[in-house]
């Protein structure tokens, strides 16, 4: 279902081939939003000099032309050649209808395509930061609201459980046990562990010595080696989905897609860079040099493909995970939603990808760059000590948070419940406040502000679905079943319904764009016009059937988005606040 400037393009783009000659099918009619109507049109101040008219004479002929089919009521011509248009009350009346009764609120599937989504990415071993929070909730958000539009998205979470340190990690579990309260650190707190093997290995020799030998055994395969490098991967996962749980992300073990993946394929990347002459040995390292990326001296800065020792390196990996994402995968799209710092990195490895043949035209990739969360000081989030903050201690911080509003305002809700929309609440405002600002930039990580009722928040959002569903609640009617036609008969209803009409052009923008903020935007802006009509418009004390069952409509039908667009970013919505 277009949204309504969707749908009075094709009328403007007729009119100006009516007015103008066939030259102009297909040109931008420039709608915009507008304070004086519905919606704007500029294409008589876009077109005026191509033309060779006055912009106002251009915007009369388009006037003159245009033929809306009910669309709308009015075409005003305003100043130099602004034309202002005002939708009809019923054409929006019966679309707001139409979207009730859609399952999928008017969002038509686009094309399909098949999308590879790398995200999360935490280490084996290590606890999650807060650097992870952005990676893991942006990416989940893509990959719910890419689905919804109708692609299918392979979601590629490369945890980091291979490499140097899992020689020291692997002899620090066969040394306490798989079964010890040392080794269940793993599930717990899994820095504790990684510490003591790194204390270890730093204090005593014998083991450093041990740590070592054991990487080449890792790496050369050695089955006993192996089952102990499983376990401490088992128990791991048993800590990170914890976190995924608490988080409500979609990310399961099915999804893993660990360094450790791409270890036969290393090898062979290395030797058909080196083949096809676009890879070369320099200082014992193998490299590439790609003449567009240069540095200060003006010399081609070199990609490590291969250390000089003979390890692999990020790029190597991610060059083989570009080959297993069009050879095996058969992708259309790659999307790394990876930190804004690692721009260069992927541009390097994409060029090189495109020069090897790996990576066809056909196929493209994107860094969804994420920005930084920052403290008050507005530097980098970190313990007072400097260490990165523990990602599960800011969620159980939020968690407490909220459960102490919860507490305070709903005494009267029993515990098991305050304690679920605490969560809920809790965890809600955390994502809601980093998905609401563009994924690029950085913001300052304030529970206070994030949990405030008030604002472009998560529980402002929230309380604005609780409040809607109360209202059904208290005359024991399921919302969904609310199908009464729309009538508009106050500028509150008719400017809610509008809102309403812009959810499916939203989404698809969304879903091409891949800014949930702008989701997010559109999802406060429809809940402020949700308040100001219930404030305007009384429900269920209307003064007639028709209007009240009307009304009913369209809060049935507000609730229905806001539940579903904070789905698609991932936010519970409490069924009471």
């Amino acid at each position: 279902m277009p949204s309504p400037i969707e749908a009075l393009t094709p009328a403007v783009q007729s009119a100006l081939v009516a007015a103008f000659g066939d030259e102009l099918r297909g040109a931008d009619p420039v709608l915009r939003p507008s304070q004086f109507a519905d919606v704007q049109v500029n294409a008589a101040m876009a077109l005026a000099k191509k033309l060779g008219r006055k912009p106002r004479d251009v915007a009369e002929a388009i006037v003159a032309h245009l033929d809306t089919d009910g669309l709308t009521t009015t075409a005003e011509i305003a100043g130099p050649g602004f034309i202002n248009i005002t939708f009809a009350d019923d054409w929006i009346a019966d679309r707001a209808t139409a979207a009730q009764a859609d399952p999928r609120l008017g969002v038509a599937p686009v094309e399909p395509q098949r999308v590879a989504l790398d995200y999360s990415s935490p280490n084996v071993a290590k606890e999650m930061h807060v650097g992870h929070l952005r990676t893991t909730v942006v990416g989940d958000a893509l990959a719910r609201i890419l689905e919804f539009a109708g692609h299918t998205v392979i979601r590629q979470n490369h945890i980091g459980d291979w490499g140097t340190p899992f020689g020291m990690l692997v002899e620090h579990l066969l040394d306490v046990g798989a079964d010890s309260p040392t080794a269940r650190l793993l599930e717990t707190d899994p820095n504790a562990f990684y510490q003591g093997a790194r204390e270890k290995f730093d204090a005593d020799p014998t083991f450093a010595d041990r740590a070592r030998a054991r990487v080449v055994l890792l790496q050369a395969g050695d089955p006993e080696t192996l089952t102990v490098w499983r376990t401490l991967i088992d128990l791991s996962l048993r800590y990170l989905n914890r976190v995924y749980r608490t988080l409500g992300v979609t990310l399961t073990d099915a999804d893993l897609a660990g360094e450790s993946t791409y270890n036969d394929d290393l090898p062979v990347v290395c030797r058909e860079l080196e083949e096809a002459g676009i890879a070369t040995v320099d200082n014992g390292a193998l490299v590439v040099f790609l003449p567009q990326f240069t540095g200060r001296d003006d010399q081609p800065v070199p990609m490590i493909i291969r250390k000089s020792d003979g390890g692999y390196g990020y790029a190597t990996t991610d060059l083989a995970m570009i080959r297993d994402c069009v050879r095996r995968l058969h992708v259309d799209r790659i999307l790394y939603v990876v930190g804004v710092p690692q721009s260069l990195h992927f541009e390097m490895v994409w060029a090189t990808a495109r020069r090897a043949g790996w990576l066809p035209d056909s196929t493209v990739p994107t860094h969804v760059k994420i920005g930084n969360v920052l403290g008050a000081d507005r530097k980098i989030l970190r313990t007072r000590s400097g260490d990165s903050l523990r990602l599960m201690a800011l969620l159980d911080e939020a968690v407490v948070k909220a459960r102490a509003y919860i507490d305070a305002a709903r005494p009267d809700l029993p515990e098991d419940t305050r304690a679920e929309v605490a969560h809920q609440v809790g965890i809600g405002a955390v994502k809601y406040a980093d998905l609401s600002v563009a994924h690029d930039s950085e913001y300052v990580f304030d529970l206070d502000r994030m949990l405030a009722l008030t604002g472009n928040t998560g529980p402002y959002l929230q309380y604005a679905t609780a409040r809607i569903r109360s209202i059904f609640r208290g005359i024991g009617l399921d919302p969904e079943t609310q199908t009464a036609p729309v009538r508009l008969e106050a500028p509150a209803e008719r400017e809610l319904a509008l809102r309403l009409l812009d959810f499916p052009s939203v989404v698809t923008a969304v879903s091409t764009s891949l800014e949930p903020h702008r989701l997010s935007a559109y999802l406060f802006e429809l809940a402020q016009a949700f308040s100001s009509f219930y404030e305007a418009c009384p429900v269920l004390k209307a003064e007639d059937e028709p209007t009240r069952a009307s009304r009913l409509t369209l809060c049935a039908l507000t609730l229905r988005t806001l539940v579903q667009g904070l789905d698609l970013l991932g936010v519970e919505a409490p069924e009471q606040m």
